[in-house]
C-alpha cells in the first residue's frame, strides 16, 4: 500500500479492483449511461442524415423545468408520470434515454429505474440538461430556441470533440 510518510495515502487506501473486475464495473457502467456529447452527436447525425437515431430521449423534470429549457428532441415525460404514461407513449422496443436537471440530481436515475421496471431498455443522460447547455448545444424553452457559448471547463472549445 502507497502511503506518504504515516499516512496512507487516500487514493491507494482501497486498493483498485483486478484489472478484469474493473473491465466488467466500466463494460456494465457504459451500458447503464450516454453522456451529452454522444447523445447530442447522434441526434444531429440522425437529423443531418434523416434517419432515427435509434433511441428516444426524455426529460423527466416538471413542466416548469422543461419550459426552462429542453434538449430539442426529448419527449416530456416527469418521473411521477411514468407508471401512467409510459406504456402509452413508448414503443418497448427502443431504448430510452433519460435526463434531468445535472449531475447533482438522481431524477433521471429514478426515471431509469421506473422505466425499467415497467420493461423499457434505458440508458441515463450523465451530466443531465445542465451540461448539455454547458457544452454549447441548442435547447428549446417556452420562448423558443437557445444556445450558449461552450464553457471551456466542460467541453472543448476549438475541437469537434473531447478526443475522449
Amino acid at each position: 500500500m502507497t502511503t506518504t510518510g504515516t499516512r496512507v495515502n487516500p487514493v491507494l487506501r482501497t486498493p483498485p479492483a483486478p484489472p478484469a473486475a474493473a473491465a466488467a464495473y466500466f463494460s456494465a457502467s457504459l451500458a447503464f449511461h450516454a453522456d451529452v456529447s454522444d447523445v447530442a452527436s447522434a441526434l444531429a447525425d440522425a437529423r443531418a442524415t434523416g434517419t432515427d437515431p435509434g433511441f428516444v430521449v426524455i426529460d423527466t423534470r416538471s413542466t416548469a423545468s422543461w419550459d426552462q429549457g429542453h434538449v430539442p428532441e426529448a419527449l416530456h415525460l416527469p418521473t411521477a408520470l411514468i407508471p401512467e404514461q409510459a406504456e402509452r407513449i413508448l414503443d418497448k422496443s427502443v431504448p430510452v434515454v433519460t435526463y434531468c436537471w445535472g449531475p447533482g440530481c438522481n431524477g433521471a436515475t429514478r426515471a431509469a429505474l421506473a422505466l425499467a421496471e415497467l420493461g423499457f431498455q434505458v440508458k441515463e443522460m450523465l451530466g443531465g440538461f445542465e451540461y448539455w447547455a454547458r457544452e454549447g448545444f441548442a435547447y428549446e424553452t417556452w420562448e423558443g430556441p437557445g444556445q450558449r457559448a461552450a464553457d471551456p471547463l466542460t467541453a472543448p472549445v476549438d475541437a469537434e470533440d473531447c478526443g475522449c
